[in-house]
């Protein structure tokens, strides 16, 4: 991650991720939990055929909340799946000396990246189409 607090549209993230990484987070039982993870890698992801997910940005806009905090949206492209499609992150940034922190959530649809809807647990869960994603990433100025 760059971010320039002098021209903060000069920033960049460039974000590579296991997609074997990825974790259900709703409140359940372990053992669904599991089944529901082992599907989402084998089934849905298919994490062998398609084992990155990428976000680069094309463009960041960014506004100055207080001094060393900002709010910034991250435009870019987030390949997923295989299928490569443009998304805005929603990101606040705090500078605190020579340490910068970049947090925030979005969420996407998994049908916009050509992938599938299942059911586990002999159909009573079904994972939804909506994916939710948090991030915190910290780092220090080289």
């Amino acid at each position: 991650m760059e971010f320039s607090p002098e021209d903060p549209s000069a920033s960049s993230l460039h974000v590579r991720a296991s997609a074997d990484s990825l974790e259900i987070m709703d409140d359940i039982k372990s053992k669904d939990r599991q089944e529901m993870e082992s599907t989402m890698n084998n089934s849905v992801l298919e994490t062998a055929k398609y084992p990155e997910i990428v976000f680069a940005t094309t463009s960041v806009s960014a506004s100055r909340l207080g001094e060393g905090r900002y709010q910034a949206n991250l435009n870019g492209n987030l390949t997923l799946h295989g299928i490569t499609r443009p998304v805005t992150i929603p990101t606040q940034v705090t500078l605190m000396g020579d340490m910068l922190r970049a947090g925030g959530e979005f969420s996407l649809l998994q049908t916009n990246f050509g992938i599938k809807l299942v059911s586990v647990a002999g159909g009573t869960l079904k994972l939804k189409d909506e994916l939710k994603f948090s991030f915190d990433i910290v780092a220090r100025r080289e």
